[in-house]
């Protein structure tokens, strides 16, 4: 591979989360060649780009293919059994990048066997359009560009952070992984609370969502930090105040989201296993 190029990558799985970063490969020209290993067969918008071609399963890749990037993108549940037929593929130039929740590096290295070069990550759902944020820590293994690769691959959906502590991975899934439904269930709740003060159902839920994604629009395009952002829109004693009162009092929301985080985390600490 050379960066006039791009890589070459086998991506096993085509779901919502492998079909959006391999879009963004593609439109990106981080991909000079993507082989498909996936149930469903090649999505319909990428039937003849030269650039993709379907393989049955590992069995059954071209002649000759030898991936830069193995892209793991199955679901989790099923990774025990996919996994050993792309043993063949271990060796010092590829790199196993899995997007799995739950399955850790050692996971990896048991079923690939010694010599594997691993890198695991934890995005979450905005991936899907392009707003990810993943974060992800390499074995012993993975060299400076191999890691350059992986962070410009991950990058097509989304922010990057990496960590050298696996650990740092659970509480990273409670938080980010997790987080998108966090998000979605306070727009659920505003909108019940917007009922309940009296506005009809289908006005709350508009004005629910319509805050919600504005808000985060205006946080991602700010340099202000959160609270300065919330401070700015909170007058003494005005509305906003009396809200954040309750919002913010020794039992309201910031416990519950702790004890929140903390069991997110803790169940995805006993999925690893």
């Amino acid at each position: 591979m050379t960066a006039e190029t791009g890589a070459s990558l086998l991506l096993v799985g085509c779901g919502k989360m492998g079909g959006a970063m391999l879009d963004g490969w593609l439109a990106a020209g981080t991909a000079s060649r993507v082989v498909v290993v996936d149930r469903a067969g090649l999505p319909e918008r990428l039937a003849g780009d030269a650039r993709v071609s379907p393989a049955s399963g590992a069995d059954s890749l071209p002649d000759g293919f030898v991936p830069d990037v193995v892209v793991l993108a199955v679901k989790p549940q099923v990774m025990e059994e996919a996994l050993p037929a792309y043993r063949a593929l271990v060796r010092p130039g590829t790199v196993f990048l899995s997007i799995a929740a739950g399955k850790t590096i050692a996971y990896f290295e048991r079923l690939l066997g010694e010599g594997a070069v691993v890198v695991r990550s934890m995005p979450n759902t905005p991936a899907a359009i392009g707003r990810g944020m993943t974060v992800a820590v390499p074995n012993a293994l993975v060299s400076a560009a191999q890691r350059d690769l992986s962070d410009r691959l991950l990058r097509a959906v989304g922010d990057v952070a990496w960590v050298e502590d696996e650990g740092l991975l659970d509480p990273v899934t409670a938080v980010s992984g997790s987080g998108p439904a966090y998000v979605f269930f306070m727009v659920e709740a505003m909108a019940r609370a917007g009922e309940a003060a009296g506005l009809p159902a289908d006005l709350a839920m508009r004005l629910a969502r319509a805050t919600v994604s504005g808000a985060g629009a205006l946080l991602d395009a700010s340099p202000q930090e959160a609270a300065d952002l919330r401070k700015a829109v909170t007058s003494p004693n005005g509305t906003t105040q009396a809200a954040l009162e309750v919002l913010m009092a020794q039992d309201g929301m910031q416990p519950v989201m702790t004890a929140a985080i903390d069991a997110a985390a803790r169940r995805s600490r006993e999925l690893a296993g």
